[in-house]
């Protein structure tokens, strides 16, 4: 299979292309700068659309990821914008190129997030499940519909809903290692919202699991099966770690620090199951949080802590 990717330099992105080449599939990045001689890829312009050098088909398959960090920085005018424009308004025009090739790819898989269901408290959330209310859930519901003439053109569509990713490389988890070594780490707020989390190897999974699979079509949740509360994710995490973990966020001054960045990626709650990957036959390699941080942490499994080194 040939894939062109974008964001292929990102976190998933780069996991995705060495796990599709491991396999032997040719993998295409889609770039914003020129390719170097040689180097297996595209220049991809988001402000136009436009793929370089053009010509009658791409690949087999496209995986769209690229879009602007939500998180860093407290929230801005412009920094919202950015967050949108390169989502919605760059898949927009991502797919105008697409749908005007004379052989377009067969499937596409494009990146959302669980946001799209906003603060839901204890609410069990699947694909079925309606709309959230806040900046994200607008910008994801945007993001997904921006996909319709895809559909339209006959291209089967994966819209994959994306939990926190685990993985001591990048995103949340790679924020939180350095204060929970330290003993600094804590319950956010008062611990209740819901963490709907996924495995760095079980998103590639899920990804290639879309690609692969002719009846997975529309949101797809790309989560474990297993959410946690954040007050039990920080527990699991410090004893993973062994580490205390007393040392508590308060929700207002993450309020008063982040604004709405702080409610709507900090406090949220999200819990979210992955009915469409399970049914469709995806089976997750780590589907309980302790096994999945010990897995991306190094640490050993559950089954042999307490074995030690035999006497003679």
């Amino acid at each position: 299979m040939i894939v062109a990717v974008t964001g292929s330099s990102g976190l998933l992105g780069s996991a995705l292309v060495a796990s599709l080449v491991a396999d032997g599939h040719e993998v295409i990045r889609l770039v914003r700068r020129e390719p170097r001689p040689g180097e297996p890829a595209l220049r991809w312009d988001p402000p136009s659309g436009a793929i370089t050098p053009a010509g009658p088909a791409i690949a087999d398959a496209v995986v769209h990821l690229a879009g602007e960090n939500v998180a860093g920085v407290r929230w801005t005018a412009a920094k919202k914008q950015r967050i949108r424009e390169s989502r919605v308004g760059s898949t927009r025009r991502l797919i105008g190129t697409l749908t005007r090739l004379a052989k377009p790819p067969a499937v596409l898989v494009c990146a959302s997030g669980i946001n799209y269901y906003g603060s839901r408290a204890d609410e069990i959330l699947d694909e079925d499940s309606a709309r959230g209310s806040g900046f994200l859930a607008e910008v994801c519901r945007d993001w997904e519909a921006a996909t319709a003439p895809a559909i339209a053109r006959g291209i089967r569509v994966v819209n994959l809903r994306i939990g926190v990713v685990l993985s001591p490389a990048g995103g949340a988890l790679a924020k939180l290692l350095t204060p929970f070594r330290l003993g600094l780490g804590g319950v956010i707020g008062d611990g209740a919202q819901w963490m709907s989390w996924i495995a760095l190897d079980d998103l590639i999974g899920a990804l290639r699991h879309a690609l692969a699979t002719d009846a997975l079509r529309g949101p797809t949740n790309a989560v474990a099966p297993t959410p946690v509360t954040n007050a039990e994710f920080t527990r699991t995490l410090g004893r993973v770690l062994g580490r205390p973990t007393l040392l508590p966020a308060p929700a207002f001054a993450l309020r008063l620090a982040l604004g709405e960045m702080g409610d709507e990626l900090l406090l949220s709650s999200q819990r979210v199951t992955p009915a469409r990957l399970q049914s469709s036959g995806y089976t997750f390699h780590h589907p309980t949080l302790e096994g999945a941080l010990r897995s991306v942490l190094g640490r050993p499994p559950l089954d042999q802590k307490s074995v030690g080194p035999r006497s003679s």
